[in-house]
């Protein structure tokens, strides 16, 4: 039976949700735990993105087929219950046979979260400290020219298809904490944390709209290639169905319909 499910994980100590050989992967945790209940057959798991290593989720959208046919409720608690500390199951279903979350997707929206305030270990886990104060005004400015179909090479690594639709880019501020959420159908690899590396350039006030247009439309690495840091990265949610007229943003409360 092919089931879905919401993954939730900390992805600090991951070298990412792929499995690599000799690596500690997401994807790899919960193969091992799904082997453990299907009497050691391994039970391959799709995703709706691929998150690198050090980003997190709330709202991974998983998939996989059960070869014992069980009841997802009871899959769900048995699945969970050999997972490790830093990753989660939640809202488990079933689906049709044919079912990948990578293809199902209609977009995907990652948030990057900075702590614009004094040093705070406990914050800092999972959200970049800057110390200088911010422009979020100029933030919100530069995103927006990013909104759109474009080819995304100036901001993500190389690929053969690099042309992408981001849906909205957006900035908010509260006290000391600055989130910056994108939306996209995809995602190339790094290409959210290269965007947040131009907004920080711009909250710093070392660039503008014009430039980063202008980067854009050059195709090279955008500022040489900087990327903000995995830790403030977190794949938020992923809506899945057929895009029906124009995506909207996500309430406060981060919710799955369900990087690259």
């Amino acid at each position: 039976m092919r089931n879905r499910a919401t993954v939730e994980y900390d992805g600090t100590d991951f070298a990412g949700f792929q499995v690599q050989p000799g690596a500690r992967t997401v994807q790899g945790e919960l193969e091992a735990a799904l082997a453990r209940i299907s009497g050691g057959s391994r039970v391959r798991v799709q995703a709706a993105g691929r998150t690198d290593a050090g980003v997190h989720a709330h709202g991974q959208v998983i998939a996989f087929t059960d070869p014992m046919g069980r009841p997802a409720k009871e899959l769900a608690r048995a699945l969970d219950a050999l997972l490790p500390a830093d990753v989660a199951l939640r809202e488990m279903r079933r689906v049709p046979a044919g079912f990948h979350p990578r293809h199902a997707a209609r977009y995907r929206e990652y948030r990057y979260t900075v702590w614009n305030g004094p040093r705070s270990p406990l914050r800092e886990r999972f959200a970049l400290g800057v110390r200088d104060p911010l422009d979020t005004a100029a933030m919100e400015r530069v995103g927006s020219v990013l909104v759109g179909r474009h080819d995304f090479s100036a901001f993500g690594a190389a690929h053969r298809q690099p042309v992408r639709t981001v849906h909205w880019v957006r900035v908010r501020r509260e006290g000391s904490l600055v989130t910056i959420d994108v939306a996209a159908d995809a995602f190339l690899r790094q290409m959210v944390r290269r965007i947040v590396a131009a907004l920080l350039e711009a909250g710093h006030g070392r660039t503008d709209e014009e430039a980063v247009a202008a980067a854009l439309a050059s195709g090279r690495p955008a500022f040489n290639g900087a990327t903000a840091p995995a830790k403030g990265l977190c794949l938020r949610r992923v809506v899945l169905g057929p895009m029906r007229g124009r995506a909207t943003p996500a309430s406060t409360t981060a919710r799955s319909n369900g990087e690259r």
